[in-house]
């Protein structure tokens, strides 16, 4: 770890929850039924994962080496076998909102999808409200930029002051066709800007999904389908470009797996969850490319926890 970057000046001290809150609602994968409990953490133990329907409620840290299948979403697991999938949406509105530490109870295998988007989780926080702690919050600074590839797609991550993502997506629908979008990552941005972006799939391939496992609790009430060049859902769209405001909402909550804030740029060209976590990965196999440092009210981006909130509200 580095000491602050700005000497003299105020560190930036970690956030947790100030009360438990809970929800319940239907896997977007799973279509389980499943009910998820959200409460403080003690600092420095980060975001965890609890599958209180298993013998001995096994914790999962929500850490990027913990990530065992990337198809559709993020999924974490544990040695034992206990995992959760789609995570990803919870960790970018924890990620918005600055919370650095967090116990999330979950009775089965998979986040409720709610509307397809972060802002339920957002709406969750706001009402738990947001606890300043007495640690000193700490970032990851990329020095050096990695890349990963496959085939057309790439994520590429780059020193920057503060966090930020730049992604670009295309697609042969004319509902979609190519969007480009840049984004700082501020809590009163993240909350009119991104979280409301809905998770978003294709009509055509909703059968071939379901027979892999996948889409089994997917609808129009938690994901934009597009059929053709058309879009399903009665209301439209809540953005014009909402697809890659979502793409970025995920890339936002995958990033975070790096168990404390990214301070850099992620440039992502047709990326996915499978690059942003090979993205990580290869961040963290380079000792050279990255270091550890207390966050201050001059790190770029660092308005977290409660004066998140009262910038946000």
């Amino acid at each position: 770890m580095t000491k602050p970057k700005h000497p003299g000046a105020r560190v930036i001290r970690q956030s947790t929850l100030k009360s438990a809150i809970d929800c319940v609602g239907v896997g977007l994968h799973s279509g389980a039924r499943v009910r998820m409990h959200l409460q403080p953490a003690a600092p420095g133990s980060g975001i965890r994962f609890r599958r209180t329907d298993l013998p001995g409620a096994p914790e999962i840290p929500a850490l990027w080496s913990h990530v065992v299948d990337t198809r559709m979403c993020s999924r974490i697991a544990v040695d034992g076998g206990a995992s959760v999938a789609t995570i990803e949406h919870l960790m970018a509105a924890l990620a918005g909102m600055g919370i650095d530490n967090c116990l999330v109870d979950i009775d089965g295998p998979e986040v409720p999808a709610m509307d397809g988007s972060a802002a339920p989780f957002v709406f969750l926080i706001d009402c738990a409200g947001i606890a300043e702690q007495a640690a000193p919050r700490q970032a990851i600074r990329v020095i050096a930029p990695v890349e990963v590839a496959r085939g057309d797609a790439r994520v590429t991550l780059e020193p920057a002051p503060a966090f930020s993502v730049s992604c670009a997506i295309d697609f042969a629908s004319a509902a979609i066709a190519r969007q480009d979008l840049s984004f700082d990552l501020d809590p009163a941005a993240f909350r009119a800007e991104i979280a409301r972006a809905r998770t978003f799939g294709f009509a055509a391939d909703v059968e071939r999904l379901r027979a892999a496992g996948l889409a089994r609790g997917g609808s129009l009430e938690n994901a934009v389908v597009i059929d053709g060049d058309r879009v399903l859902n009665p209301d439209g769209l809540r953005y014009g470009d909402e697809f890659v405001r979502h793409k970025i909402l995920d890339a936002i909550g995958d990033f975070y797996l790096a168990g404390q804030p990214v301070l850099g740029h992620v440039r992502s060209v047709r990326g996915g969850h499978e690059l942003n976590n090979l993205a990580l990965r290869a961040l963290f196999d380079r000792p050279e490319a990255w270091r550890c440092e207390d966050m201050t009210e001059r790190t770029p981006g660092a308005t977290t926890g409660a004066a998140a909130l009262q910038v946000a509200g």
